[in-house]
């Protein structure tokens, strides 16, 4: 590499998002889609986070983890949603080189951690199941926040990584990243220097996040079918059922999309159906699991009637 090259690399300020569509005349409308999707998104993981912390019945430890995946939601959307949203009414669609380090480093915290915690919601759904006797025991508060803090450092452990290597290693002249955010693979086609270890870093722990999480999700729930078989009761099976339902559709939802973006024939692999998955699992998922909560649980909705009430009553 040439010094002249060398000095045009340190001069690298921000870089330009493509976004998810160069089509002028769908800007406003998908300004306005996406507009609604986010505000939703936050009012519903917002109120989520709100109704559990301050509703007497939902201090369980379900209920405890269910705040941290609508934080973790409210987390990834945000990392991503108010910028694209700003570059949809601009002019030229930048951002800054520490800021796109920093969207990236928060957006792999969250979605990692969203992988884990989702994990750790099916264990507590075995345990409630099939152990109920000794759920207040086995599930106590300690090993609660222990299933919480372990996803957090690890996923910062790993954000840490992907976000220094990618970023202390040498950018071309081109900073025009072909998404609507800073995310790893499209800033890996930039690199002049080597990506060979990055993109094997990424390839290993993507691969361990994405079976781990999944086989504890998958080995939970199956004890769990063969508990609720042995059920002779018709009701304590639908009750069992009822319990895993909301959890099961958003893992099902989430992992779908995740299988879909990253597991698809490399012949068909494009930046294009990664513009669309993302969005939805950056976007779609955020807004709809607090629904997904909310319509498919009767102690959450038990719960919104009981504030919905107090607030009426009170002297105004």
């Amino acid at each position: 590499m040439t010094w002249m090259n060398r000095q045009n690399l340190t001069v690298l300020t921000e870089f330009i998002l493509m976004g998810i569509t160069d089509r002028p005349e769908l800007q406003a409308p998908f300004f306005g889609l996406f507009l609604i999707i986010y505000s939703v998104s936050v009012v519903g993981n917002l109120g989520m986070i709100i109704l559990t912390k301050v509703d007497s019945r939902l201090q369980t430890p379900m209920y405890f983890f269910l705040r941290h995946l609508a934080f973790i939601d409210l987390g990834y959307s945000s990392a991503v949603a108010p910028k694209m949203l700003v570059n949809f009414v601009a002019d030229q669609n930048t951002i800054p080189y520490n800021w796109c380090a920093t969207q990236l480093a928060f957006f792999i915290l969250f979605i990692i951690s969203e992988l884990f915690i989702l994990s750790a919601m099916a264990y507590d759904r075995y345990v409630a199941i099939c152990n109920p006797l000794l759920y207040t025991i086995v599930m106590s508060q300690r090993v609660c926040w222990v299933l919480v803090a372990i996803p957090y450092v690890y996923s910062a452990f790993l954000s840490l990584i992907t976000t220094i290597k990618i970023f202390m290693s040498s950018f071309c002249g081109h900073n025009v990243i072909r998404h609507f955010y800073c995310d790893s693979l499209p800033l890996l086609t930039l690199l002049c220097s080597s990506t060979r270890d990055i993109e094997l870093i990424i390839l290993i722990f993507s691969a361990f996040n994405l079976i781990s999480s999944l086989l504890i999700v998958l080995v939970s729930y199956i004890l769990i079918l063969m508990a609720i078989l042995r059920m002779n009761s018709a009701e304590g099976r639908h009750k069992a059922f009822s319990t895993c339902g909301s959890h099961l559709t958003v893992v099902v939802v989430l992992y779908a999309t995740l299988f879909f973006m990253y597991v698809q024939p490399k012949s068909s692999h494009s930046f294009d159906t990664d513009k669309i998955a993302s969005a939805f699992y950056t976007l779609i998922i955020p807004m709809l699991n607090p629904m997904i909560y909310s319509l498919r649980n009767k102690e959450v909705k038990g719960a919104l009637h009981r504030v919905w009430k107090n607030l009426h009553i009170l002297p105004m």
